[in-house]
């Protein structure tokens, strides 16, 4: 009996050994593992339409009185109307006319030179339209607006892209799926694999010019932090 007593209590001893030598190896591969990640990041690209656009059409006259001004600036701004409606801008956006913006160039004390005129006198005419495309071929022909005497101070266009958000989180998990990607190409390299994501960032957005007018570069870079395993 006492010789069955010392064989139960050395497999005991025995399992006993077997399970700390696990625990201890388990440990010791958890601190081993517990730095080896890896930071990699995702990018994202895509262009888009710009779905806004205010373009701004700049008229100036100078002179000594300012009705005969006013008047030439009311008929300019008419033969802008009127030209937009024959390009078929009626029902593709909005077009309204600024106030005038008078500069009294008599007032300025500091130039030492005598003003030719007295009066400098701005008005805009703005198109606000989300059909990015049509204005921007609007505007390449803008010049006729020179035969019919309109000659336009300024002539530019300033294109927005307002459905950022509907797209950010497609362009999002195309980041993170790039990045994982990269994480995995790591990671096959060093003989391991990856674990699970231990940081992860919102991501960085921009949106730029493109090389078109109208058109939008929509860009994301996504940072993640990989953990490794073997």
């Amino acid at each position: 009996m006492e010789k069955y007593e010392k064989v139960i209590v050395a497999v005991i001893m025995a399992v006993g050994l077997l399970l700390l030598g696990l625990c201890i190896k388990g440990g010791i591969d958890n601190f081993t593992n517990k730095d080896r990640r890896v930071t990699v990041k995702g990018l994202a690209e895509k262009e888009v339409d710009a779905d806004k656009v205010v373009w701004t059409l700049g008229l100036q006259e100078s002179g000594d009185e300012l009705k005969p001004i006013f008047a030439s600036l009311d008929r300019k701004v008419k033969i802008i109307q009127n030209y937009l409606k024959e390009k078929g801008m009626e029902g593709k956006g909005d077009v309204t006319v600024s106030t005038f913006d008078i500069t009294d160039n008599l007032a300025n004390v500091w130039n030492d030179t005598p003003p030719r005129y007295n009066y400098s006198v701005s008005r805009s005419v703005y198109v606000t339209s989300n059909d990015t495309k049509f204005i921007n071929e609007l505007m390449a022909m803008s010049d006729e607006l020179i035969d019919r005497d309109v000659i336009l101070s300024s002539n530019n266009a300033d294109y927005e892209y307002t459905k950022f958000q509907q797209l950010k989180p497609e362009m999002m998990a195309e980041a993170i799926s790039n990045a994982e990607k990269t994480a995995k190409q790591f990671a096959e390299n060093s003989h391991s694999k990856i674990n699970k994501i231990v940081e992860a960032g919102q991501g960085e957005f921009s949106i730029d010019e493109a090389d078109i007018p109208y058109k939008k570069s929509v860009r994301v870079v996504s940072t993640i932090t990989y953990s490794l395993k073997d």
